[in-house]
């Protein structure tokens, strides 16, 4: 989502918990040269670190699998570098694929605008996951990312998905919140899967930044770390039928 301030970096981290605290691998890509997600697992000092993604962007693949592939402000400067690269779209790409039998999900972090990082993301991705607040610019800023999404699909990437919308810092008290996600739901429930699970605002979920943990560390038993494990469920049971399907799809070939 090109709104910021949407719990990209939350949902990544707290949904990358979640999915271990199944059973499930996970590997985190932060893609962003921020570095909240790096710092948001307990990297406080991003850029004194030997080895970030902008190293494996230096490379285009990585020899061994790791649980997360941090990212400093380093990265920043590569959107110029990649632009007279031949074919820069794909430099993620490559390290992805290399990394896909070493885990069951690969979630990748994205900075809140579209550049040719992002594109990377978009099209070294199986699925777009997509948060978004209960306010009105945030759910405007839908329209702008499924046009991007659309044009990136059928250039691109022509097996991209989209995982879902995910509703962040629900308060269902106002009247107004619980409209804006009613009309989320009515606008693009018919076309793209609306996740069930929705994640409430809470206090709780924005200490964890500074403490370099998941929701599920910080208060393992509260409503957010809650939502989450439901949100991975759902995340879960989407990977199993896209794996039925494929599967029923290769036996009538």
């Amino acid at each position: 989502n090109q709104k910021g301030g949407v719990a990209k970096t939350t949902t990544t981290v707290n949904l990358a918990a979640a999915l271990s605290e199944q059973g499930e691998k996970v590997l985190c890509i932060d893609l962003d040269p921020q570095a909240n997600l790096t710092m948001s697992l307990g990297c406080q000092m991003p850029d004194e670190l030997s080895y970030t993604i902008a190293d494996i962007i230096d490379q285009a693949i990585a020899e061994n699998p790791i649980d997360l592939m941090p990212s400093s402000i380093q990265l920043s400067g590569y959107e110029t570098v990649l632009i007279n690269e031949y074919g820069r779209e794909n430099m993620l790409r490559q390290y992805v694929d290399a990394a896909r039998p070493f885990y069951d999900h690969i979630l990748i972090d994205c900075q809140p605008s579209l550049n040719i990082l992002t594109i990377n993301a978009l099209i070294a991705a199986d699925s777009v996951l997509i948060p978004t607040q209960p306010q009105f610019f945030s759910a405007k800023g839908l329209e702008l990312l499924f046009q991007t999404y659309s044009k990136v699909q059928r250039k691109m990437n022509p097996d991209l998905k989209v995982e879902g919308v995910l509703v962040t810092m629900m308060d269902r008290r106002p009247n107004f919140t619980r409209g804006v996600v009613d009309l989320i739901r009515s606008t693009y429930g018919g076309s793209v899967k609306v996740f069930d699970s929705e994640i409430p605002m809470s206090i709780r979920a924005i200490e964890c930044g500074a403490e370099g943990k998941s929701i599920l560390a910080h208060d393992p038993k509260g409503k957010v770390a809650e939502a989450y494990r439901n949100l991975a469920s759902e995340v879960i049971d989407n990977a199993q039928r896209e794996k039925c399907r494929a599967y029923q799809h290769t036996a009538v070939r």
